[in-house]
């Protein structure tokens, strides 16, 4: 809602008229029974893309990193608004005494939904125990606080976002550690042939966060466009695209970087994408992939 009426307000001060429409959508109505946050392709969008396909709104308010990088033809993301902090951050219950991951008692149940997080967080303290955990940022604080879970890892753009920055235990730096591809991006969607719509909203589109992102979509796009394996991708300041490839117990993983052409960003995605598949990440990708038809397998039979 705080990125919808930061879109709002820059609607408005272009003399447009606006009405906020809420929808909810599938992750959020099945969230406590997800598997995984990732675990199915636009579980936060398709409800969104589908009232914008059908004229019921004139364009949606996506976070960029919810967003599969397939969409329909009709539909174009015509504003990637300028980038908030892209970094994760770690927030810990008071009772394990720790100011850093590292310093996070072994043992510790550590909660996220997220592969790629999950798999950095394993490659780092294999002592720890890493659970699901689901829910809306409040939800999630909360669990941390009566000790659901004694540690978890959050986007720092939403705790900034919602003025919880004294939470806070650790902040985790990249490239050395990395978010998934489009963290921290508001996108604003409409229909490819909206042309009102354009002009309202083109002007706010942010280069340099258009540009990196498209990269790193790319990238992540080339390798697993259904967004279920463990992988990060940043591109920095100096536009060089980091990104990684992970097994999701973390035990392997295939890094690379890139310069980003900024004429061809998608180019950079891609030749990064192609770079780790040939050193060893098409090998990991191809594991995972067999190993979740086995368990599609499994439920079907169960």
């Amino acid at each position: 809602m705080r990125r919808a009426r930061t879109v709002e307000a820059l609607l408005q001060a272009a003399g447009a008229k606006c009405e906020i429409v809420t929808i909810k959508t599938a992750g959020d109505r099945k969230r406590k029974n997800l598997t995984n946050a990732a675990s199915e392709t636009g579980v936060f969008t398709r409800e969104l893309e589908n009232a914008l396909a059908k004229g019921k709104v004139d364009c949606c308010v996506h976070s960029l990193r919810d967003l599969p990088t397939e969409m329909s033809e009709d539909l174009e993301v015509i504003a990637c608004l300028e980038r908030d902090d892209p970094r994760d951050v770690l927030v810990v219950n008071p009772v394990t005494q720790a100011d850093s991951l590292e310093s996070v008692p072994a043992g510790s149940r550590v909660g996220t939904s997220s592969p790629t997080r999950r798999a950095q967080l394993l490659a780092r303290r294999r002592d720890l125990e890493v659970v699901e955990l689901h829910g809306d940022v409040p939800t999630r604080l909360r669990k941390v606080e009566r000790g659901q879970v004694h540690a978890t890892i959050f986007s720092a753009a939403d705790l900034i976002r919602l003025n919880a920055t004294q939470r806070i235990t650790a902040w985790f730096e990249p490239p050395g550690w990395l978010p998934v591809a489009g963290q921290a991006v508001t996108a604003v969607q409409t229909r490819a042939d909206d042309e009102e719509m354009r002009r309202l909203l083109a002007e706010h589109d942010h280069a340099p966060t258009s540009i990196a992102t498209r990269a790193e979509r790319a990238f992540l796009a080339a390798l697993d466009s259904a967004g279920h394996a463990p992988i990060g991708a940043l591109v920095q300041a100096d536009m060089i695209l980091h990104g990684f490839v992970s097994d999701p117990s973390g035990r392997t993983i295939v890094r690379g970087s890139r310069r980003v052409d900024p004429s061809l960003p998608e180019d950079s995605g891609e030749a990064l994408a192609a770079e780790l598949r040939e050193r060893g990440a098409g090998s990991l990708l191809a594991e995972l992939r067999s190993a979740e038809r086995a368990k599609a397998s499994d439920r079907h039979e169960g």
